[in-house]
């Protein structure tokens, strides 16, 4: 599994959010109450795409790990502007950034967590990059279906 290596300019979204931690995993309410809303955000630059983003003013750290850890989770539409936030929702600004870009391909959890264990375990530490402390997200498109085996998403990994 090779990367993209992309530099990213500021991003802006809307969304909503939940803080959790993997062991008390809010994942499914997020994105069941996000879902029914979507399409009240104005100016989506892609009404096919949404992010699934963890972390704000600081990204989850692998080296800090834990299942226990609490962070804030986002389910969010990228937009061209935020003159109109639906009731609820927040805006959230992505800075800058290099990336690197991985396609995983399946559905459920465990293959999931098999890419990002090879992300960190096998592919950063000869890659000549590091984990940049930013927020980590998953771009789900198109090919993404929850439960379909032949499911993609793009996931982002910051790095420097």
């Amino acid at each position: 599994m090779t990367p993209r290596i992309v530099e990213i300019e500021e991003k802006t979204f809307i969304g909503t959010s939940v803080e959790m931690s993997y062991s008390d995993n809010k994942t499914g309410l997020l994105w069941s109450t996000f879902m029914p809303r979507r399409n009240e955000i104005k100016n989506r630059l892609n009404p096919n795409e949404l992010v699934s983003l963890q972390g704000t003013d600081t990204a989850i750290l692998m080296s800090d790990f834990s299942f226990t850890n609490i962070f804030e989770k986002w389910a969010l539409a990228e937009v061209s502007s935020f003159e109109e936030i639906p009731e609820g929702m927040k805006l959230f600004t992505l800075g800058a950034g290099k990336y690197a870009v991985f396609t995983h391909k399946g559905s459920g959890e465990e293959g999931f967590i098999k890419t990002l264990t090879f992300i960190l375990e096998s592919w950063l530490p000869i890659s000549g990059f590091s984990l940049d402390n930013r927020p980590h997200f998953e771009v789900l498109g198109e090919k993404y279906h929850r439960t379909n085996p032949a499911s993609e998403e793009d996931v982002w990994i910051p790095i420097k």
